[in-house]
């Protein structure tokens, strides 16, 4: 109880979050925590045994019950009331140990959710401390405008086409530098030829 009541205390955002780091990365925490997994285990098996107990009691409580006849009913009163305080207390114990069960999802669920929160309010405190002068709080300003999408698709496209001049650019490029290979070439062999003779 102590530690769900920690858990939901409003406490400043700072002192929140140390407490929770204190939590998650401390060893002797996490050695707490998995004795108390192991326990709920235990519990767990318990939980399962009171409701086997419940069952049958309830069907030895049918069966008195019926057995019982009017004249017989003095007789078997005691064994009657034996039977309904072992009801009695398999049905708390049953209780008891669910309850304990959903108590320890509760503050499992309560634990992970809080650090949820304290992560997202963690990115917003980042967000909201960029400078607004500059280019990139102007991007997350514009980051939800409608025609946002639009624009990126546009200027996509251009680069796109840029991209597709410059490629084929290269290609001729590429063609012309081979042709002027293929001339000199050609006027190296003509000229070592007529050098030869």
């Amino acid at each position: 109880m102590t530690l769900f009541m920690l858990l939901i205390l409003p406490l400043p955002f700072a002192m929140r979050r140390k407490v929770f780091t204190f939590i998650s990365e401390n060893p002797i925490v996490a050695k707490v925590q998995y004795w108390l997994k192991i326990t709920f285990i235990f519990i767990l098996i318990l939980f399962i045994d009171s409701v086997n107990r419940v069952y049958r009691v309830q069907i030895e409580l049918a069966a008195a019950t019926e057995n019982t006849g009017t004249a017989a009913s003095a007789i078997h009163g005691h064994e009657r009331l034996e039977v309904q305080a072992r009801k009695f207390y398999s049905q708390r114990n049953m209780y008891l140990c669910g309850f304990t069960l959903f108590l320890s999802l509760i503050l499992n669920r309560t634990y992970i959710l809080i650090l949820e929160v304290l992560r997202l309010e963690e990115k917003l405190k980042q967000y909201e401390g960029t400078d607004k002068n500059t280019k990139q709080a102007e991007k997350l300003a514009a980051a939800g405008d409608a025609g946002e999408i639009a624009r990126l698709k546009r200027e996509l496209e251009l680069r796109d086409q840029d991209i597709a001049t410059l490629k084929k650019q290269a290609a001729g490029l590429h063609r012309e530098y081979d042709a002027l290979a293929e001339k000199y070439a050609r006027t190296q062999d003509d000229g070592s030829s007529k050098k030869d003779k």
